[in-house]
């Protein structure tokens, strides 16, 4: 038989005088709710909602690059051409003698069709308030650098020069194609969206870009509960 005095407290017993109080939670105060499981903040300031973000950069990226393809024909139209006819012995204007500023006539409506959709699209792109961040302008930047390689091919497909057989037809009369001598262009577009997103981002008084954040705001958020007490050392018996 177990001698009773040197048995341990029955279980649910107190453990004796010396024995510590059992420690209970505090209370929790007046409207307090449990706090949901953290979510992913993202990647930083303007980084934030990370898959989403990227998500939404690509598809601007294809966006704009499929609006190249009305900026070529914007280019095509608007390009200034000349006509000639082609004689025995060499090609002749038709009216008059074009201007040298003609050669370099496309490369300038060119930059100034790109420049004008780098700042649509720049606009455009900041007006997505929830989207604001580096994704956003990566593929702002993106986008515009594949719009302007869509719009110098295609406006140079509509705005084909003559072939080798017409130069070759005496009589005929022809007309000078649309071509991109400087193809340094091709960076306006993408320089125009990133100074346009730029500005906006410069003018805007919030340090988050103004976006609307998925946490609730600090007035709102519950009050943290508080530790409960640490109960006091018992000193060993020898």
């Amino acid at each position: 038989m177990t001698d009773p005095r040197t048995a341990g407290p029955a279980p649910g017993a107190p453990a004796g005088p010396g024995a510590p109080l059992a420690s209970r939670p505090a209370s929790p105060p007046p409207g307090w709710v449990p706090r949901h499981p953290a979510t992913r903040a993202g990647w930083g300031p303007g980084l934030r909602g990370s898959r989403e973000d990227v998500r939404a950069g690509v598809i601007t990226v294809l966006a704009l690059t499929v609006t190249g393809l009305g900026a070529g024909a914007l280019w095509a139209w608007l390009a200034p051409r000349a006509d000639y006819r082609v004689t025995e012995t060499q090609v002749v204007p038709v009216v008059g003698v074009p201007s040298a500023e003609v050669l370099f006539a496309d490369d300038g409506v060119y930059v100034l069709v790109l420049a004008g959709l780098g700042v649509v699209a720049g606009v455009l792109v900041w007006l997505m308030r929830r989207r604001r961040g580096v994704p956003a302008l990566v593929g702002l930047a993106g986008g515009m650098v594949g719009a302007g390689v869509v719009a110098w091919q295609v406006g140079e497909l509509l705005g084909a020069g003559p072939t080798e057989g017409e130069l070759a037809e005496v009589g005929r009369t022809i007309t000078t194609g649309v071509d991109l001598a400087a193809t340094a262009a091709l960076a306006i577009g993408p320089f125009a969206a990133v100074l346009t997103y730029l500005v906006a981002t410069a003018l805007t008084p919030d340090d988050d870009l103004g976006r609307p954040d998925d946490a609730p705001p600090a007035e709102q958020r519950p009050p943290h509960l508080p530790l409960p007490p640490v109960p006091p050392s018992v000193p060993r018996r020898r």
